[in-house]
């Protein structure tokens, strides 16, 4: 994604002192981190591979490195 200012309610919103990120910035920003976010677009499986490797000391950083090690994912949601 670009360096834009995030945008309350559009990319994310507040529960508490917790930033929610939304499905549309997810989805913008094109990777799954494995942070277990709660409205990740990603398969279950995909997300349970980002959550592993981030366990493992190895998180994915970058759309780049995420295309690249899950070549023919997709969002789920769209």
């Amino acid at each position: 994604m670009s360096s834009k200012r995030l945008q309350e309610g559009s990319d994310y919103y507040l529960e508490g002192e917790l930033y929610v990120f939304t499905e549309k910035y997810l989805l913008g920003r094109g990777y799954c981190c494995g942070s277990r976010c709660r409205h990740c677009p990603y398969s279950k499986e995909v997300q349970a591979e980002s959550v592993r490797r981030r366990l493992e000391g190895h998180p994915i950083k970058n759309r780049a490195e995420f295309i690249a090690l899950n070549p023919s994912t997709k969002p789920v949601k769209q």
